[in-house]
């Protein structure tokens, strides 16, 4: 029996340290997220001065003295520039970009985690719920390698005769940004996020260097080791923060005498503010019973839900039900971002089989796109060449 439970325990701590564990979940959750934040940041991009920037309401100094209390982190408070804070915003789109993509993942996720907190930071009043979420993840999937799949860098990997030249180049960069601002210093009381950076810096470099020069040996060895062991923490606190965000707000339900007695749902919808389809909301507003099954439907499956994890089909189906529940949301609220940002957290928890057939019918759809297209573009070339013949 005990040899049992021992041999056991040794294959478990052999997946864990052998294996970075969900590379489909956590390869959706960068899509998911960096999409997310991407489309939130070109939709507001006409009222980014008014959100952000030197014409909001939370003026820059107000930014500055909020930072000096809570020691957070934005680097949109080093200067008050409006040149400074257009390259931090045009960062933060394209870095959102390059993580949906997967694009030397390892820094463009640092790059993502600096432009989410330095905007967030910038105006904390700003948001809708979503945005304490994507705060989250943006750090989480740091700590992740959430580009093993359906990302370049999969795809670059995949080629043993590629060498990377742009990570080097790149690594070089933002390591001259970063000594620079550690030399001006104007980060002041943020120093914990650039002793944070330097660390990340330096373990990407040495992870470079034993890639390179000693593939197979043994500080490679222990290197990948550790990148799966922080792989896989990192993925069981996202899986934990998404049960804790749905426990938490699940109970905090039961306490209120609206959810108690079946109403709440109703006042949300009455709300011009959250009504972008007022008829659709009043039709389902004027349904006593779907509101009061939809509103008990909601405090059951959020408080349900942490407790199903050990029952695939159970968990399955409330993942299905909150999903679409989040879908709701965003067309009868008006609030995408949120429901994004939460379908995006809920991805984790998908079933691997089920993504490798969504990655396999998406591969088939671009395939058969892209053979449709080469039927026309074969016929012009040779109409083209025709003449060309006969003339000869």
């Amino acid at each position: 029996m005990k040899q049992a439970q021992e041999r056991r325990l040794a294959r478990a701590v052999q997946r864990v340290t052998a294996t970075a564990l969900g590379p489909y979940q956590s390869a959706v959750v960068r899509i998911g997220f960096g999409a997310t934040w991407l489309l939130f940041l070109l939709s507001e991009f006409p009222h980014r001065h008014d959100l952000y920037g030197p014409d909001g309401p939370w003026s820059w100094e107000m930014g500055k003295e909020l930072i000096a209390d809570n020691e957070a982190f934005s680097v949109l408070l080093w200067s008050d520039s409006t040149l400074w804070f257009e390259v931090v915003y045009g960062v933060g789109v394209l870095s959102s970009l390059l993580m949906v993509l997967g694009w030397h993942t390892r820094a463009v996720s640092v790059l993502f985690m600096i432009g989410v907190l330095s905007l967030q930071n910038r105006s904390i009043f700003v948001g809708d719920g979503g945005d304490n979420v994507v705060h989250l993840m943006a750090v989480y999937l740091v700590m992740t390698r959430c580009a093993q799949v359906w990302s370049l860098d999969a795809r670059r990997a995949a080629r043993p005769s590629a060498r990377d030249r742009t990570g080097p180049v790149l690594w070089t960069v933002l390591g001259a940004l970063l000594f620079v601002e550690t030399i001006v210093g104007r980060a002041g009381g943020e120093s914990w996020i650039l002793v944070l950076l330097w660390g990340v810096w330096t373990a990407q470099g040495l992870w470079w260097a034993v890639n390179r020069y000693a593939p197979d040996s043994e500080p490679r060895t222990l290197l990948d080791v550790l990148a799966n062991l922080v792989h896989n923490a990192a993925l069981a606190v996202i899986m934990a923060e998404v049960c804790v965000i749905y426990a938490t707000a699940g109970w905090y339900k039961i306490q209120g005498s609206r959810w108690q007695d079946g109403t709440a749902l109703y006042y949300p919808l009455k709300l011009d503010y959250f009504a972008p389809w007022p008829a659709l909301s009043g039709l389902l507003a004027s349904g006593g019973v779907v509101v009061m099954l939809l509103t008990y439907g909601t405090v059951i499956v959020q408080v349900a839900f942490p407790f199903t994890l050990f029952n695939r089909r159970v968990k399955n189906v409330l993942l299905v039900i909150m999903m679409l529940e989040h879908a709701g949301i965003a067309v009868l609220l008006g609030l995408p971002f949120f429901s994004l940002a939460m379908i995006a957290a809920d991805a984790v928890f998908l079933p691997t089989g089920f993504l490798i057939g969504l990655g396999a019918l998406v591969v088939r759809r671009r395939d058969r796109l892209l053979a449709g297209s080469a039927i026309p573009s074969q016929l012009r070339r040779r109409s083209e060449e025709q003449p060309r013949t006969l003339v000869g």
